[in-house]
């Protein structure tokens, strides 16, 4: 396995070998038919191998594959994004995910030459040294690595603080000892790698006022969210302008390309205009850029995010109608059309509280779903997608396979 969850270790047996996609079905190599509500974990928006990208990509495919060279498609790319998302003036192209936030963590140092970055616990930004990190005994300590090979002076400049508490983030934002040394507050408006668990608007709010107040730059990891949860993101529906922005999977289109852009005079602090490096070999692959921009294209079809929610609520609604009416200790958490059916609790809002949750019954629950054809993510800690090809059969069909579960 090329990644740690792939494995499909939580959930206690042997895992998938992917062979195909087709629209909203994934086939493993003995030829079995899955519906995926997983979507190459939210980049595959409209589905499996469809007919417009791919299309596209075929045709960008012949030109050449890689050049190491700036092309043309890269800034009509560009200019998309920042039609779409107004508080990105300027962009840069990465590879992955982690390139984009562990790029935007060193630009925001190097733009307020301070050092501390402060994430939340329960928060995953891709596994560069530095977010790899839980809080200490006490929550005025430096992090401690959370992963093995890292050293303790790489995270002695983060802090991880709890997501969602107002006022305790408001006095260690204001301590002494870190309020002057603060270049960077990243986080996730919606969390999605610890299930789908939004940030509230006040929370979201006091982190735009005090990065304000004290110099620091405001940075939104919209990996997941990014033209998933709305055209403009997350930072749209909560009307919140953070001051850099990282995004990913969409934006690829289903190949590997990621971004972090903001402030024209922030991302001029990076090389060749300024003196914070950042490069890649493969940054702005021409075909990964056609993918991305064929997918941008289809996600300003009228009524595209009302239609995909629509769809996403043929089972988030009688599921949830059905946990509230029979007292289930369980709950789904929603945000468009990226969903978790949490076992073990009724809420959901911080990493304390997704340690709670009963992970052997969402292993009887993922075996189940898996047996009957429907794959989700195979952990409880992750978010579930439609695309806008799932069919109402077969989004009927998960639905009501769930509903038989949970009757058992």
């Amino acid at each position: 396995m090329n990644s740690p969850v792939r494995a499909f270790k939580a959930v206690h047996q042997l895992p998938m070998v992917a062979a195909y996609g087709v629209a909203d079905q994934i086939f493993d190599v003995d030829d079995n038919a899955y519906i995926d509500y997983c979507g190459s974990w939210g980049a595959l928006i409209h589905g499996h191998a469809h007919p417009a990208i791919l299309n596209a990509v075929q045709k960008r495919i012949s030109l050449g594959t890689s050049f190491g060279i700036t092309t043309s498609i890269e800034g009509e790319l560009a200019k998309k994004v920042i039609e779409l998302i107004p508080s990105i003036e300027k962009i840069r192209f990465v590879s992955s995910g982690t390139e984009a936030t562990m790029s935007a963590v060193r630009l925001a140092r190097g733009f307020t030459g301070k050092d501390i970055i402060i994430k939340f616990s329960g928060n995953y930004h891709g596994h560069a040294d530095f977010f790899l990190i839980k809080a200490g005994s006490a929550v005025l300590e430096l992090a401690q690595s959370s992963s093995a090979g890292i050293p303790a002076d790489i995270v002695k400049h983060s802090v991880s603080l709890p997501y969602n508490d107002i006022e305790l983030c408001r006095s260690i934002l204001n301590d002494i000892q870190f309020r002057d040394r603060i270049a960077a507050v990243i986080v996730e408006p919606v969390a999605g790698n610890m299930g789908v668990v939004p940030a509230t608007l006040p929370f979201l709010k006091m982190l735009r006022e005090e990065t304000l107040r004290m110099g620091s730059l405001l940075i939104f990891d919209e990996v997941i969210t990014g033209f998933r949860v709305g055209l403009g993101g997350a930072q749209e529906l909560y009307g919140i302008t953070p001051d850099l922005t990282c995004l990913g999977k969409i934006i690829g289109g289903g190949f590997p390309a990621a971004a972090f852009g903001g402030r024209e005079a922030i991302m001029n602090c990076l090389a060749p205009l300024g003196a914070v490096f950042q490069a890649g070999t493969l940054s702005g692959n021409p075909v990964a850029m056609e993918a991305g921009l064929q997918a941008l294209h289809l996600i300003q079809e009228p009524n595209f995010y009302r239609e995909l929610e629509r769809k996403t609520e043929i089972i988030t609604r009688p599921v949830k109608e059905y946990l509230l009416k029979n007292r289930i200790d369980a709950c789904i958490q929603q945000v468009g059309s990226m969903f978790t059916l949490f076992f073990g609790s009724t809420r959901v809002s911080d990493l304390e509280s997704a340690q709670k949750l009963n992970l052997e019954r969402f292993a009887q629950f993922f075996r189940y779903l898996f047996e009957r054809g429907v794959y989700i993510p195979p952990a409880q800690h992750e978010a579930w997608f439609v695309s806008n090809v799932h069919t109402e059969a077969h989004l009927e069909k998960t639905r009501d396979t769930i509903l038989d579960f949970l009757r058992l």
